[in-house]
Parts: structure tokens; C-alpha cells; sequence
């Protein structure tokens, strides 16, 4: 009799969140060039976050190849209490990003691209605004330098 293999779930080291998917198009001699861009924020949710843009032929291949990014440019963010040691203003081209320290309880009150980087970092509490910019990668590029600047 032949054994069984038992198939065990490895867990993930980082979680994995697509912040921006997009169709970009290449005109050339022959016609339209057809790729994608992908997004993709990488945290552990314990004060280690990562960001990654590529471009792929397909769907699949984009995010791979952002996933492998954003492990390359992995930060580290000083968690003080489950929020913010202090707030911050950052600007990044045009993308201004305001984060805020929270009272134990009070959850992670911001827009898009912030609630989920926050939320990958593992920051419980705090309170982020973005303005300026509607553009979501440049206000993920903001958010996280603004993440890194912080000092305990």
C-alpha cells in the first residue's frame, strides 16, 4: 500500500494586498503594444512594509514581479501602542499624506491606499488623510516614506 501525502498549509511570511491594476498601452509601428501594471503592497502586519510597481504581459506575471519588488524595498515602522509614536505631514510630488496617533479603540481611519498600508503594517490605530494627489501609487510611495521618517 502506497502512503498518503499530507498536504500541509505553509503560512505566508508576508500578507499581500493589490493597491493598483492597470492596462498600459505602447503605441508602436505595427499597432498597440498591450501590458499591465500592477501594485502590490507586502506587510507582516508587525511593523515591516513593502511596496512593488512592475509591468507584465499578463495579469499574473505584473503581480509576480511587483511581489518580488516590494520584498526588496521592505521598511521597518515603529509601532508604539498598536498606533503612531507621533504625526507626520509628507509630500511626494503631488501627493500630500497626513498621519495621526488614535486612541486605543478608535480603529484605522483613512481613505484607499493608506488604510491598507497601515493596515499591512500593523498599526491598529491611527488616522491618515490624503490630499492633493488621487493617484494611488504615488500617495502609497508618500504614505510609506512617511512610515520610515518616523522616530520613536
Amino acid at each position: 500500500m502506497a502512503k498518503k501525502k499530507k498536504f500541509t498549509k505553509t503560512k505566508r511570511e508576508f500578507d499581500q494586498e493589490l493597491v493598483d491594476l492597470a492596462r498600459v498601452v505602447r503605441v508602436i509601428k505595427g499597432g498597440r503594444r498591450l501590458r499591465f501594471r500592477a501594485c502590490i503592497v507586502l506587510g507582516n502586519r508587525k511593523g515591516k512594509i513593502g511596496m512593488g510597481v512592475a509591468k507584465g504581459s499578463d495579469v499574473p506575471i505584473a503581480i509576480q514581479k511587483a511581489v518580488k519588488k516590494a520584498k526588496k524595498s521592505m521598511v521597518e515602522v515603529p509601532i508604539k501602542d498598536g498606533t503612531l509614536s507621533h504625526s507626520i505631514k509628507m509630500k511626494l510630488g503631488a501627493a500630500r499624506i497626513i498621519l495621526r496617533p488614535a486612541p486605543k479603540g478608535h480603529g484605522i481611519i483613512a481613505g484607499g491606499t493608506v488604510r491598507v498600508i497601515l493596515n499591512l503594517a500593523g498599526i491598529k490605530n491611527a488616522t491618515g488623510k490624503i490630499l492633493g494627489s488621487h493617484n494611488s501609487i504615488n500617495n502609497a510611495r508618500a504614505t510609506i516614506k512617511a512610515l520610515q521618517s518616523l522616530r520613536m
